[in-house]
């Protein structure tokens, strides 16, 4: 069985960081890459750039991480959408690992 993932859009790479950083500081979590997507209305959001933090651990460790890093993002600039999968499929974790920052 896969550990459950929690995922975490956000406004902005430094409220990610912020959100990341709590969420790990409030339980037994690993991170994945970071992810981001700039949509096409960009320009009318709070910050033109939407990352997604990925949090990774039991079920109860991912909700408590997922609780403490929306706090910590609606403190900054806000959250887009939150999801936790409790046992993501084989093909579901391979897809974790993508990053648009590896882009040029």
């Amino acid at each position: 069985m896969n550990q459950a993932v929690g995922i975490l859009e956000v406004y902005g790479l430094v409220c990610a960081f912020l959100a990341a950083d709590a969420g790990c500081k409030a339980a037994n979590v690993t991170l994945e890459t970071f992810d981001k997507n700039k949509p096409a209305n960009a320009d009318s959001l709070p910050v033109p750039l939407l990352v997604t933090v990925k949090f990774r651990g039991s079920v109860a460790d991912v909700q408590a991480a997922m609780e403490a890093g929306i706090e910590k993002a609606k403190q900054v600039t806000g959250i887009v959408q939150t999801h936790i999968i409790p046992n993501p499929t084989d093909d579901t974790c391979k897809m974790l690992k993508l990053s648009g920052f590896d882009k040029a």
